[in-house]
This record gives structure tokens, C-alpha cells and sequence, in this order.
């Protein structure tokens, strides 16, 4: 006959119960023993710095539709952030400054996502840039340098912002013609008795959206049809605007077809 003993068994089913239990408290009073509120209150400022002046970066790409717009200025500014505070917390400054490394060459990666090439235009330049930026204000933040951050979200502000028609006015007025290695040219399509009209038409047009041609040449087409092209002396364009000046274009009358094009010199 086989007996059972109440109080072992219930002893053994007690100490295998509580198991668990001893080793989640375990874990909970490790967690009190290293948890250092002065430590912590630095993370949460340099966390706070880096999404505030990121916010701040990536409200001018949101604005301007970008491909890394907001979000995603600020994701990397406080992933940043958070790695360079972890090295610094485990390991000091040495720490830190490997991990900043390895930030620099993965925001690489990054930006190389975001740069896209259409035809002879590569466009993304720009934003891959801003991430890049972006990247560096969340390292200064998790390194403690708040103030060094703030310097750099403003100069990439500056940059973003009223550089842009400093550049824009710089493209449109080259200091010499023949240095620059791109050429564009825009193209209409007319009925042939209406050539000189369209010809006049699409000098003033192109003048008035602050593009001036440098010569305008006539060519014949099918159909009774001329073709009118336009060569820019900009040394650069906007794809955006010159795609909504075409089609602005396209509106006026005796236009059959317009478009543009960049060619390159050897």
C-alpha cells in the first residue's frame, strides 16, 4: 500500500511554487539596488534635448514633404542619443566615443536609403544630409553636451532654411556659361504658323519664373509642327518647380507640348 505524506507533499509543491516568485522579487530588488535617480534624471534630460531640437529639424522637412520627414529626424536623433547615454553610463567617455562611431557610419546606411536617382538628377542629397545632422544633435545630447546640440540644431536650421534662396539665386546666375558641365533646356511643341507668338510666349514665361534662356532655337517637326528649345543658363534647376512650370505651361495657348530635359558635357 503506498502511503502519502500530506505535509511533504505539500512542502515540496510550496517550495516549487514559490520558485518563481523568489526570482521575480530577485530580479525587482536588483533593479532598485542600481537604479540611480541622478542617472536617470540625465537620461530623461538628454532624451528630452534630443527630441526637442529634433522636433525642431524635422518640422521644416515635414513642411517641405520630404522623404525623412519629422518622424524620422526625430527616431534618430534620440536612437542617438539613447546609445551614446547607455556607453557612457557602462563604460565612460571611451565607450561613448565608440558608439558615436558606429552612429556616423549606420546613419550611412540611413541616408543612403533616401537618396534617389531620376535620369542625370539625383535628388535626397539633402535630406540624407539633415539625418545625418540629426544623428549628431541626439550624440551631443547623450554625451551631456545640451548646449553644443542646441548650436548645431540651429545651424541646420540656418541651413535648411535661409540658405536656400542664397542657393537657389546662385544656380539661376552662373559666373560663367561655358564652366558649367550641365545644360538644360526646355521644349515646345507648336503649330508652325504660331512659332513666333510661342517663341515670345516662352521667353516671357521662362523670365518670369526667374529663368532666363540663353538662346532659343527653332526646328522643324511633323505635321506642321515646330519645335522651339530654349537653352537655360542656369547651372541648376528645381525638378519640382520646372515639372509645374511645364505644366503651367502647357495651359497657354498654341502649346502642344512642353518639357525639359538636362543634358551633359564632357
Amino acid at each position: 500500500m503506498r502511503r502519502f505524506h500530506r505535509n511533504s507533499a505539500m512542502g515540496r509543491g510550496c517550495s516549487d511554487m514559490h520558485l518563481p516568485v523568489i526570482r521575480r522579487k530577485g530580479l525587482s530588488v536588483r533593479f532598485i539596488e542600481t537604479f540611480d535617480p541622478q542617472s536617470y534624471a540625465d537620461t530623461a534630460i538628454s532624451l528630452t534635448a534630443a527630441f526637442l531640437l529634433a522636433t525642431l529639424i524635422g518640422a521644416e522637412r515635414q513642411y517641405r514633404q520630404r522623404t525623412a520627414g519629422l518622424r524620422t529626424n526625430v527616431l534618430v536623433s534620440i536612437g542617438a542619443a539613447t546609445f551614446v547615454d547607455l556607453a557612457m553610463r557602462i563604460e565612460g567617455s571611451e565607450g561613448a566615443v565608440r558608439v558615436i562611431a558606429y552612429v556616423v557610419s549606420g546613419i550611412g546606411f540611413l541616408g543612403a536609403g533616401v537618396i534617389m536617382k531620376e535620369g542625370m538628377n539625383v535628388r535626397g542629397l539633402n535630406t540624407a544630409a539633415t539625418l545625418w545632422c540629426s544623428a549628431a544633435v541626439g550624440s551631443c545630447a547623450g554625451a551631456d553636451m545640451v548646449a553644443e546640440a542646441a548650436l548645431l540644431t540651429l545651424f541646420v536650421m540656418i541651413g535648411n532654411t535661409l540658405l536656400r534662396p542664397l542657393a537657389n539665386a546662385i544656380n539661376r546666375t552662373p559666373f560663367n556659361e561655358m564652366a558649367s558641365e550641365a545644360h538644360y533646356e526646355v521644349r515646345v511643341i507648336c503649330p508652325s504658323a504660331e512659332i513666333p507668338q510661342t517663341r515670345d510666349l516662352l521667353a516671357e514665361f521662362l523670365e518670369d519664373h526667374k529663368y532666363s534662356a540663353a538662346s532659343i532655337d527653332e526646328r522643324k517637326g511633323p505635321n506642321d509642327t515646330g519645335e522651339l528649345v530654349a537653352q537655360l543658363v542656369s547651372t541648376a534647376v528645381n525638378p519640382q518647380e520646372m515639372d509645374q512650370m511645364m505644366e503651367e505651361l502647357l495651359t497657354r495657348s498654341g502649346v502642344l507640348h512642353a518639357g525639359w530635359e538636362v543634358s551633359t558635357r564632357d
